[in-house]
């Protein structure tokens, strides 16, 4: 079957792997639609970050080369012994967290937090840029009807953005700014307003993405134009509640801070390639705090429930579907040079 693999930065290979054969306690899934992430691309332009590349992920126990892809949904072809969660012709997302199951967060139910992390289709496992995958049972989850395949690669990276709100201190009526409006950002956006916050700022300077994020009902700024701390303190009288930073960008940091108000909260979601520094005097003379997430838990469920009553929507954020073929030249490298793109779609046939 056909496979893109990560090798090095730059290096990503569409080729013929094996089908997975299926084992007891797991579930072999036809893969229908797989998004291409920030992570992926993150992999692709600097990585390694998750890919496993000196020695084998203590989970997966695999090793680069591996197939990528974690956002993807898929219908179940096989099921191993003792499988009862879900039955061939299923309709599934998967949950691509790799953890342990044994570390301290593990035992207290906080499996994002593991200490071996790593992710189905980052770390290894056989992910889903791919014809066929395969995963553990409790990695799967049955999507509702009326949810359409295109709508099931979100629910991961929907679930990345509801997280982020979810654990802020947002609460409904607040005031919100997104530094950052790719795919995240963008479904950053959404979450808040099913979390109910009053108003929503995007800081961004893509102009195609500034109007994504408004037909989303974000107010934008761009920061090419007006210095961004500055215009968000003088919209909300004083300061933003909770601050997104999605860019990864170190500058960005000190900005999302800076545009909170008294006591505000920042939400660190990017993943890094670089450090970034900050003055502490910023967080410690107006009581403010810095929090960072990483992916979810615990939470699948309720993302398809609201994709079900109309967030997070497929039809406004894909940009793009290519075939596993052209991954590289129309996946990877169009969204490192083409900033209208949001959210490109794979199909693995």
């Amino acid at each position: 079957m056909k496979s893109a693999r990560w090798y090095k930065a730059k290096d990503i290979r569409v080729e013929n792997v094996e089908e997975p054969q299926i084992q007891s306690g797991k579930v072999k899934i036809k893969v229908e639609w797989t998004g291409i992430c920030g992570s992926d691309l993150h992999e692709y332009a600097a990585g390694p970050i998750f890919v496993p590349v000196d020695k084998p992920h203590p989970v997966s126990q695999d090793i680069a080369p591996i197939t990528m892809g974690h956002e993807f949904s898929g219908t179940v072809t096989e099921i191993g012994e003792g499988v009862n969660k879900v039955a061939v012709g299923d309709r599934v997302v998967v949950e691509p967290i790799l953890s342990c199951g044994e570390c301290a967060p593990c035992r207290k139910g906080k499996y994002n937090l593991c200490d071996s992390l790593g992710f189905h289709g980052l770390s290894g496992g056989g992910g889903g840029f791919s014809e066929y995958t395969m995963v553990d049972e409790h990695m799967v989850h049955k999507m509702p009807e009326g949810l359409s395949f295109e709508q099931g690669a979100l629910v991961e990276p929907a679930a990345v953005a509801l997280h982020a709100v979810r654990q802020s201190k947002l609460k409904a009526g607040d005031k919100a700014a997104v530094f950052g409006v790719g795919p995240i950002g963008l479904l950053v956006i959404e979450a808040l307003r099913a979390a109910g916050a009053a108003e929503i700022y995007a800081v961004e300077l893509s102009p195609e993405r500034i109007a994504k994020a408004e037909e989303l009902g974000a107010i934008a700024i761009n920061p090419a134009e007006v210095n961004p701390v500055e215009k968000l303190h003088e919209l909300t009288n004083g300061g933003v509640d909770v601050a997104y930073e999605v860019t990864g960008v170190p500058a960005v940091l000190q900005q999302a801070i800076d545009c909170t108000n008294f006591e505000g909260e920042t939400v660190i979601v990017s993943i890094w390639e670089k450090e970034a520094s900050v003055q502490p005097n910023n967080l410690v003379l107006k009581e403010k705090t810095v929090k960072g997430i990483i992916a979810y838990r615990d939470i699948f469920p309720a993302v398809m429930e609201l994709m079900n009553q109309g967030y997070f929507s497929a039809e406004k954020l894909v940009t793009k579907r290519i075939k596993l073929d052209d991954i590289v030249t129309e996946g990877f490298d169009a969204l490192l040079k083409e900033k209208n793109q949001v959210k490109i779609l794979v199909k693995p046939e």
